[in-house]
């Protein structure tokens, strides 16, 4: 419930109330009127090809608490039927934006952000489960310029959220910062800085600049929380922040780490103390990605030991890191969200460190947004893999042709019959590519084509 009065959710949404309604508070925001449930406040956002303000009558009739549309179409909506609130903003998009700061706001609690070209969703999973308090966290991928606001506008009231984790997606220069304005954040973590969105970006340093984007926008007497090894960041980290680095030479790093049948059990220096965690998971790179974490609860001032309580309860979101067993021994480890040169590494290395007793197949979908650079990072990967003793790689999409594969084809659809083919028992598969490419259908193909038979029953 955003409990927040009408004319409060008009200001700051730089709004004219145009019709009144008769419910006192929404119950939360959204775009989509398909989606719409009743009390909700529906946002009539002008898309690339539609106007969701055409839409905004179907989801006061679906029994939206009201609905925030353009001017052009406001008069038209506040004479039709029904008893909801009609708002006419100039830019529902900016009044999306100014609602969710202001609910901020009105919760009073602390908010992290965190940014990263990797790992960004891992770090925000693990932190909703590790830090002990009552955490609400962005769902799925709400990470724009508008589902931060909507993740943002889904949180209880206080006392029910304490801490609210939103992940940060950055395209462009200024993106970041826009999401900080509306986010407000206490504390900052950027999980690394690698070569991602350089068609965009054009360099490393812009991509610095524009991750840096968030530690800028960290309110007075803010938290960062940053790799140990960033080097680049720390033109970036200034006198008014305190500033946690993770990672090895930082000051949240492994001392040990050890791997337990599917657990990671890894001794986690601090600067509060040493605490021994077991994690769920066994990939190296999950293992930054929590310490990063720990940094962020750190920066929180979380007790180390119910963090470490909590971490066995770690659940990662879909489409990142599962493990699907299949028939004959066949593993896939389904890593499709997304792709770029950082994490297809850090997979393959995975796979590779694999206790099984069969092949290592990587089925690699094309890494998007590398800019003329891109062929090169995919012959680099490619190469990568062979030295691992990674094979045979099935590689998907144009580019994925430089990874030199030994069996390739254009699409996604045309991957299923060709990878099924070539699997043996006990084999190892990843699945892994830029999230154009669509490789959950690879994935979910093979799940549902060599799905474990039940066993019989005895005689």
């Amino acid at each position: 419930m955003i409990r927040l009065d009408p004319e409060r959710i008009a200001a700051a949404a730089g709004a004219e109330i145009v019709r009144r309604g008769t419910a006192a508070h929404p119950a939360r925001g959204v775009t989509d009127s398909r989606e719409v449930a009743p009390d909700d406040l529906f946002f009539g956002l002008p898309g690339e090809h539609l106007d969701g303000g055409e839409f905004a009558a179907a989801a006061l009739a679906a029994g939206a608490w009201g609905a925030v549309v353009a001017p052009s179409r406001a008069g038209e909506l506040a004479q039709g039927g029904g008893d909801g609130w009609v708002l006419s903003a100039a830019d529902p998009l900016r009044a999306l934006h100014g609602v969710a700061r202001e609910w901020r706001r009105a919760i009073g609690c602390r908010v992290v952000g965190i940014t990263g070209s990797t790992g960004k969703t891992s770090v925000k999973d693990i932190c909703r489960a590790l830090l002990p308090f009552r955490v609400h966290a962005s769902p799925e991928n709400y990470n724009t310029e508008v589902g931060l606001p909507l993740a943002i506008l889904s949180a209880p009231e206080a006392p029910e959220t304490e801490v609210l984790v939103l992940e940060m997606a950055m395209r462009g220069m200024g993106q970041i910062a826009e999401l900080c304005e509306i986010a407000e954040p206490d504390v900052g973590a950027i999980t690394n800085v690698g070569p991602v969105h350089l068609e965009l970006l054009g360099t490393l340093e812009a991509i610095t600049e524009a991750k840096a984007e968030l530690l800028q926008g960290l309110r007075e007497r803010g938290r960062a929380v940053v790799p140990a090894e960033a080097e680049a960041l720390e033109p970036h980290l200034h006198d008014r922040l305190l500033t946690i680095a993770f990672g090895p030479g930082g000051d949240v790093f492994a001392l040990s780490s050890r791997v337990e049948d599917t657990a990671t059990v890894a001794l986690v220096g601090t600067p509060h103390g040493v605490q021994e965690y077991r994690f769920p998971f066994t990939e190296a790179y999950n293992l930054a990605n929590a310490l990063a974490a720990v940094a962020i609860g750190v920066a929180l001032d979380a007790s180390l030991a119910d963090m470490a309580a909590r971490a066995p309860g770690i659940v990662f979101s879909r489409l990142r890191g599962e493990l699907l067993e299949l028939r004959d021994g066949v593993v896939i480890l389904n890593d499709c969200y997304n792709a770029n040169p950082i994490s297809m590494r850090a997979a393959l290395e995975h796979l590779a460190a694999r206790d099984a007793p069969g092949r290592r197949v990587a089925v690699l979908g094309e890494m998007a947004e590398l800019g003329p650079d891109g062929p090169g990072y995919h012959r680099e990967i490619g190469a990568h893999a062979r030295e691992l003793g990674v094979g045979p790689i099935v590689g998907v999409g144009d580019l994925a042709r430089h990874y030199a594969p030994d069996e390739w084809v254009p699409d996604a659809r045309a991957a299923v019959p060709a990878v099924h083919a070539l699997l043996e028992p006990q084999d190892a598969v990843l699945v892994k590519g830029s999230r154009s490419v669509g490789l959950e259908l690879v994935s979910d193909e093979l799940a549902a084509m060599r799905a474990r038979r039940p066993p019989r029953e005895r005689a």
